[in-house]
C-alpha cells in the first residue's frame, strides 16, 4: 500500500499505478509530471509514497518535452512522406525550430513540402499513437544507426558514457531526442509551420508566452546572423559534438581554439573598419545583449581595436546614471524593478551625450551601489576622435539616446549564436550555453552555487524578453560571441557545481538537463584559451580584469 499526494489530494493505492491513469485529461494538456521533484513521463509507474504534480505548457520543462516530441513528429512525418530527405533542426528566429532540408533539390516547392508534412503530422496526431520508451545496448544501437544511415547519430554515440541507449518508438518509427516525451502523438495538436527556405520554421506553445504559440516576428538581421553562424561551424567542421570532439582530441587542438578566436578578431576588425571609415560621424557606440554574452570583454576588445585605428574611445558606464533609490517609483505591486529603463536618469544621459558630441564639457555622475545614491560628478570633454562606448541592458533602446541623430550612433547587439547539434535531430539551445556561462562565472567570482544561478534565471530571461530582444533588429551589427570549443573548456567547471545540486532540489531538473549533454564533450585545457578571449570573462584570468 502506498499514498500519492496528487496536487493536494491524497489517494491510497494497493498496486503500482501509471501516471497517465491518474489523469482525467481528455484535452491532453499535461505532458509530463513531477514525482517527488523528479521529472517523469506519463507512462511512468509509481508504487511508492510520493507527491505528484502534472505539468502543462505553462511550465518550461513541459515545454522542453513538447518541443522535443514535436521534432520527433516532424522526423516521423519525413520518414513516411519524404524518406530520402536529410534534414537538420536548429533553434531559430521568433522562438521557433528551423528544419533545414540538407539535400533539397533545386527548384523544389517548399510550400508543397510543408503542406504534405503538415498533413501527415495532423494525421499522426489524430491517430493518437503511443510514444513508448525502449532501452537498447550501445552496440545494438550502433548497428541500428549504421543500418539506417544515421551517420550523425553513429558519430556521437561513441562519446556516450553509458552502455544503454534510450529510444522512443511510435508505430514502428524509432528515434531518440535526448528528452522526456509526451505519451502519444495526440498531445501534439498545437504547432504552426511556415516556409523559410531552404526549409521551414515550426512554432509551438511557450511558457513565457502564456502557454500559447508566440506571434510570429520576422527578424531578418538576426536570422542572417544565425545562417552565418551555421556556415561558420560547417566550414571549420564543428557543427556537431562529435566533430568538435575530433578537434578536441587532436594534436592540433590549439589550432582549433585559435581558429575560433580568429573569427572574433575578424568580426572586431569589420566593426573597427566601419567606425574608422565614418570617424567624426559615428560618435556613440552602443552595445547590448542578453546575460552572459561577453559584453564587458567585447567592449574592452573593441576599445583596443579602435585604438589601433588611431581613435581614442571613451567608455561611459550606464550604471552611473541610476537614479537615487528613493527617486525610483515602485510598480503596481510595490516592488522596485531595477531592470526597468525608468530607473535610469534618461534626461541627464541624453543631455550629457549630446553635449559631449557637440564639444561641450559635462559633469558625468558617479553612482555608489553601496549606499544606492549618486555621490558626485567628474568633468569630461571629448574630441572628434573620441567615440563614446556605452554598454548595458538598455544601450540599444532609442529612448536612452533619442537626442542623438541616428547617423551618429552605431548599435551592436552581442549574443552567442551557437549553431551546433548533438546530432541532426537534436540542436543545442543557445539559452543553455548562456546559462552555463553564468553558472561558471557566478561560481568563480561570486562563490555562488549553481542552484542560486538557476533560481534567478527565469527572472533574467523575463528581463531579456522585455528590454533587450525587442531592440536587436535595430542593430547595425550583430556580434556572435560563441566559440565552438567553449563547452569543451567549461564542461569541467560547470559539472563540478551542477553535481552539487541534490536530487531533492527544485533545481535538480535543470541541472540534470545540462549535465545530460555536457557529458558528451571532450575536455580542452584552460591554458589553451587566450587571455583576451571572451571566454575568460567567465573562467577568470582575463587580461582586462
Amino acid at each position: 500500500m502506498f499514498t500519492l499526494d496528487i496536487e493536494g489530494k491524497r489517494k491510497t493505492f494497493q498496486n503500482k499505478v501509471r501516471l497517465l491513469d491518474l489523469l482525467d485529461d481528455r484535452k491532453k494538456r499535461h505532458y509530463i509530471a513531477l514525482v517527488n521533484n523528479r521529472l517523469r513521463e506519463l507512462h511512468y509507474e509509481v508504487d511508492y509514497d510520493a507527491e505528484v504534480e502534472f505539468l502543462d505548457s505553462h511550465h518550461p520543462e513541459a515545454v522542453h518535452a513538447y518541443e522535443a516530441s514535436l521534432r520527433f513528429l516532424v522526423a516521423m512525418a519525413f520518414k513516411n512522406i519524404y524518406p530520402d530527405y536529410d534534414f537538420k533542426f536548429n533553434y531559430s528566429i521568433s522562438r521557433s525550430v528551423f528544419c533545414h532540408i540538407l539535400n533539397l533539390e533545386e527548384g523544389a516547392n517548399i510550400s508543397e513540402i510543408i503542406k504534405k508534412i503538415e498533413s501527415e503530422m495532423e494525421r499522426l496526431v489524430a491517430a493518437d499513437l503511443s510514444i513508448v520508451r525502449h532501452e537498447m545496448e550501445k552496440e545494438e544501437a550502433k548497428e541500428f544507426y549504421q543500418k539506417h544511415g544515421y551517420n550523425d547519430k553513429l558519430e556521437v554515440i561513441r562519446y556516450r558514457p553509458e552502455d544503454i541507449v534510450h529510444f522512443y518508438e511510435c508505430d514502428g518509427y524509432l528515434n531518440y531526442m535526448y528528452s522526456l516525451m509526451v505519451p502519444s502523438t495526440g498531445y501534439l495538436k498545437e504547432f504552426s509551420m511556415r516556409a523559410y527556405p531552404p526549409g521551414f520554421l515550426v512554432q509551438y506553445p511557450r511558457a513565457e508566452a502564456g502557454a500559447k504559440i508566440p506571434t510570429f516576428e520576422d527578424a531578418p538581421i538576426y536570422g542572417r546572423t544565425l545562417r552565418q553562424a551555421n556556415r561558420w561551424v560547417e566550414r571549420i567542421d564543428a557543427h556537431t559534438i562529435a566533430r568538435i570532439n575530433k578537434h578536441a582530441g587532436s594534436r592540433r587542438v590549439a589550432d582549433f581554439v585559435q581558429m575560433n578566436e580568429s573569427r572574433h578578431n575578424q568580426m572586431l576588425a569589420e566593426i573597427g573598419q566601419t567606425i574608422e571609415e565614418a570617424a567624426g560621424e559615428i560618435r556613440l557606440i552602443a552595445i547590448a545583449g542578453p546575460s552572459s554574452s561577453g559584453k564587458t570583454t567585447f567592449s574592452h576588445r573593441l576599445r583596443v581595436e579602435l585604438m589601433t585605428r588611431g581613435l581614442k574611445p571613451v567608455m561611459i558606464s550606464l550604471d552611473d546614471y541610476y537614479l537615487d533609490r528613493d527617486q525610483i517609483e515602485p510598480d503596481e505591486n510595490g516592488q522596485i524593478d531595477l531592470e526597468h529603463i525608468n530607473t535610469l536618469d534618461i534626461d541627464l544621459f541624453n543631455r550629457n551625450m549630446l553635449d559631449l558630441i557637440q564639444g561641450r564639457e559635462v559633469d558625468i555622475p558617479h553612482f555608489d551601489f553601496m549606499i544606492k545614491r549618486r555621490t558626485g560628478y567628474k568633468k569630461l570633454k571629448i574630441r572628434a576622435d573620441n567615440p563614446i562606448i556605452i554598454e548595458g541592458i538598455h544601450a540599444l533602446n532609442e529612448t536612452l539616446t533619442e537626442l542623438i541623430p541616428h547617423h551618429q550612433k552605431y548599435k551592436i547587439f552581442i549574443s552567442p549564436q551557437l549553431q551546433i547539434n548533438i546530432d541532426h535531430h537534436n540542436p543545442i539551445s543557445i539559452t543553455n550555453l548562456r546559462l552555463l556561462r553564468r553558472i561558471v562565472r557566478d561560481r568563480k567570482f561570486r562563490n555562488a552555487p549553481a542552484s542560486k544561478t538557476i533560481r534567478m534565471w527565469p527572472s533574467v530571461r523575463k528581463g531579456e524578453f522585455r528590454w533587450i530582444y525587442p531592440h536587436q533588429e535595430g542593430s547595425d551589427y550583430i556580434f556572435n560571441s560563441s566559440l565552438a570549443y567553449e563547452l569543451c573548456v567549461m564542461k569541467k567547471h560547470a559539472l563540478d557545481t551542477l553535481m552539487e545540486i541534490p536530487r531533492d532540489s527544485e533545481h535538480f531538473i535543470t541541472a540534470n538537463r545540462l549535465i545530460k549533454f555536457l557529458k558528451y564533450f571532450k575536455d580542452i585545457d584552460d591554458e589553451l584559451v587566450p587571455n583576451n578571449s571572451l571566454l575568460k570573462e567567465f573562467l577568470g584570468g582575463s587580461c582586462f580584469d
